[in-house]
């Protein structure tokens, strides 16, 4: 019964975008009447309505095609002989994983099977990991959803914060963290996210040495990433992408 009905809504659904959407009808028409050798099959019922994409231009994601560029090239640059990664996006681990070893952790551990990543559970309130032991580490747009429960973890206001005491406890003396999260005007958008300021930031992480700071402003379509950005312009933005490099000493 589930099956069939799944069914039915898809096929609904095929039929009223024809109806919203004379342009895919009109188009499935045109393929078939140019399609002489009939080396598919072309059926009504299989048709799959891919609507807005004739565009000039190809969309993207900015904060998350940005910001894991630029955390890919820090981790070449850092050299270490592995890299460990808290909850980031799984492209950055898995295209990583192509030219260096990776272990990826998250509260929701990746069912992923690819040479040189490992991926396993852990919970960024208390990391598995003894102090001072890693030298390459990462954890981008994550912090700011620890404690509001998004993504089934426990409500916890100050989690960002003890998730930031985590990560710098791990780091080795003379390691990296890649950290990156939403930078502009603070506050929460609950349950989503929070935004922070530069110096909301910088503090989270006392014992540890700000390297570099590079920024995925609110116009990054135009203006693509900004390299060594002041706190001025990240504190402008509304919902900016702060990408931080912190050393420990």
């Amino acid at each position: 019964m589930f099956n069939f009905l799944r069914t039915i809504k898809r096929y609904f659904f095929r039929v009223r975008s024809y109806a919203l959407f004379p342009f895919v009808a009109s188009s499935f028409f045109a393929f078939k009447a140019k399609d002489k050798q009939h080396r598919f099959s072309t059926s009504f019922f299989d048709v799959f309505p891919c609507l807005f994409e004739n565009i000039p231009y190809t969309r993207f994601d900015t904060h998350y095609i940005y910001h894991t560029g630029w955390a890919a090239r820090k981790v070449e640059e850092i050299g270490a002989k592995e890299h460990v990664d808290i909850s980031s996006s799984l492209y950055f681990s898995s295209i990583v994983s192509a030219f260096k070893p990776v272990r990826f952790y998250d509260f929701r551990p990746a069912k992923l099977n690819l040479s040189n990543l490992i991926s396993s559970p852990a919970n960024l309130l208390n990391l598995p990991f003894e102090t001072n032991s890693i030298d390459s580490l990462s954890c981008m747009h994550t912090v700011e959803h620890v404690g509001l429960g998004r993504y089934g973890d426990d409500i916890e206001p100050d989690g960002d914060l003890r998730a930031a005491q985590e990560l710098s406890r791990v780091v080795r003396s003379g390691g990296s963290l890649l950290f990156v999260v939403p930078v502009g005007k603070p506050r929460i958008q609950f349950n989503a996210h929070r935004v922070y300021s530069y110096d909301m930031v910088v503090t989270m992480f006392p014992d540890l040495t700000l390297k570099e700071f590079s920024l995925i402003p609110d116009d990054a379509l135009e203006t693509g990433m900004i390299y060594n950005a002041t706190k001025e312009i990240a504190d402008a933005q509304v919902y900016g992408c702060g990408c931080f490099l912190f050393t420990k000493k």
